[in-house]
């Protein structure tokens, strides 16, 4: 694997709202249920709506020769929204190397909403978990942490 990571460019968006599914489907099906799964992704992103975010985001996009393997996004003050690696390249230090631009993107406290299957990795990272809490979409409740890293 030849990994180059690059910013987020318009015409990413809608491969990366099929790689956020797919990974979602798979990597975390072993976290949560499939009705919960289904209620957090449902396969009708708002193409939109992820456009104006990763825009007004730092944003980057990994890649693997032309085929987009991972992506992550960073606000301003720091909120990690979104980290999100190909099911087919977990385990191969995507995540990490994503990862470490976002947090050099934001000095200060990084905080991010962790899944069940996410929590390890943030937590070999130095995020500790602020809380638990209980989401409920569409009548589903599923859990999640809120965690912080002090840079």
């Amino acid at each position: 694997m030849k990994m180059i990571v690059r910013e987020y460019e318009p015409a990413d968006c809608a491969a990366l709202a099929e790689l956020f599914y797919n990974t979602v489907h798979s990597v975390n099906a072993k976290d949560y249920t499939k009705k919960q799964l289904d209620v957090w992704a449902t396969g009708q992103v708002d193409l939109e709506k992820w456009q104006q975010s990763f825009q007004e985001h730092y944003s980057i996009v990994a890649l693997d020769d032309k085929v987009i393997i991972g992506f992550g996004d960073i606000d301003k003050a720091g909120y990690l929204n979104r980290l999100f690696v190909h099911k087919d390249y977990q385990k191969k230090g995507v995540a990490t190397v994503i990862c470490d631009k976002l947090e050099k993107a934001a000095p200060g406290v990084i905080i991010t909403h962790a899944s069940i299957t996410a929590r390890p990795f943030f937590e070999k990272r130095g995020y500790r978990v602020i809380k638990e809490q209980q989401l409920v979409r569409q009548g589903v409740v599923f859990i999640n942490f809120i965690m912080e890293k002090k840079q």
